[in-house]
């Protein structure tokens, strides 16, 4: 007699019948699949052993069941992308999921390199100055009315300019004559002293320090000779006037005096507001004239 040749499970016969060999012994073709055969996550059928089975995270598919879950395109041999546990293929996902390029307007593909800004995305290599239209990357960008300059391209653009040196002042800064300075820019016209931040005052539009302008134009004090600085004569005819600074002095025809040098040549006595009398180049309390030479 010939010895048994039995499935493994069920113990039929397997003479005459196709059989899958297995450490644990023979099994008949329908025990094998009911025994070893993995479920198809999409269809919940037995995927067979004659059958190609597909798997991803521990998911076992039919060929046929391994498509997009939206265009139901075959994903066996596509690029794909699972999102909340459903498989996408990659048009699909770029098109529910994915940026367009708000300069080319194409699609931002996933793992591709994109910026952001302001709700906006661009492909790295679309997100241009508008000036250069060079790349901006991760460089320091300025956006202005929906474009974006690169750092120098704004400042060349939009950046006032120093009224002296015409280079673009970045920061700080002050303002003369209604027009931007750089603060080491404004100097006195004399003796280049800064004058940001100090007392001056200008002749034909050019700054000048106090100092340099009384030695410049102020007039001079007909009694110390020292300038009176006060940038203009305000009296006339024994008038007074406010020098820079409130220093204040008088005028008579040509000739200036500080007030404290306003006095009368002989006995000294302060003129300043009184009468006086002219004599030569000096003047004369009304007293000291009366009493003669």
């Amino acid at each position: 007699m010939s010895e048994a040749f039995d499935c493994a499970k069920c113990s039929e016969s397997l003479y005459g019948r196709k059989y899958i060999q297995t450490d644990n012994g023979p099994y008949c073709v329908p025990c094998y699949d009911n025994t070893f055969a993995n479920t198809c996550a999409e269809c919940q059928q037995l995927i067979g052993h004659d059958s190609r089975e597909l798997f991803y995270e521990d998911r076992h598919f039919h060929e046929g069941c391994f498509r997009c879950c939206r265009c139901q395109r075959s994903l066996a041999d596509e690029p794909f992308t699972c999102q909340d546990s459903e498989l996408l293929c990659n048009d699909c996902y770029c098109s529910a999921f994915s940026s367009q390029c708000s300069a080319c307007g194409e699609t931002v593909m996933p793992g591709s390199r994109k910026l952001e800004y302001g709700g906006q995305t661009w492909h790295e290599h679309c997100f241009l100055c508008s000036g250069c239209e060079q790349p901006l990357g991760s460089r320091s960008f300025v956006p202005d009315k929906g474009a974006h300059y690169c750092v120098p391209c704004y400042e060349n653009k939009f950046a006032p300019r120093c009224a002296r040196c015409s280079k673009t002042l970045t920061q700080g800064g002050v303002t003369y004559r209604d027009q931007p300075w750089h603060r080491e820019c404004l100097v006195c016209t004399g003796c280049q002293t800064p004058l940001a931040g100090q007392q001056f005052t200008s002749r034909d539009d050019d700054p000048y320090c106090v100092a340099c302008f009384g030695e410049l134009f102020a007039p001079k004090c007909s009694s110390c000779k020292r300038p009176i600085t006060g940038g203009r004569r305000v009296g006339e005819l024994r008038g007074r006037g406010a020098g820079l600074g409130g220093g204040k002095y008088v005028s008579f025809e040509d000739r200036h005096w500080h007030h404290s040098c306003f006095a009368c040549a002989r006995c000294s006595a302060s003129l300043v507001g009184q009468g006086f009398v002219p004599d030569g180049d000096k003047v004369l309390c009304q007293g000291c004239s009366q009493a003669g030479p």
